[in-house]
């Protein structure tokens, strides 16, 4: 259970984050955990097809998360423009 709760933690945290940079402000507390957790998704698969390891840990979760989210708003917004 207790992993369960990290991975909404981290969603939320690296949607927020994502948000943020991406020049959103974020979208909503479910908004920013369904783009959290979906970025770790993207962001596992980039990593990995690079031959990058996240250096384990909550931060490097959040990292690779927050990469993923980036990846993923900015695949949205190019999307949305066509």
């Amino acid at each position: 259970m207790s992993g369960f709760i990290w991975f909404i933690v981290v969603g939320l945290i690296a949607g927020w984050l994502a948000g943020l940079v991406m020049k959103g402000g974020g979208y909503g507390f479910l908004g920013n955990i369904v783009i959290g957790i979906v970025g770790a998704l993207i962001g596992g698969w980039v990593f990995s097809m690079l031959g990058l390891g996240s250096g384990g840990g909550l931060i490097g979760s959040i990292l690779v998360a927050f990469v993923g989210a980036v990846i993923l708003i900015f695949l949205a917004r190019l999307i949305k423009r066509a």
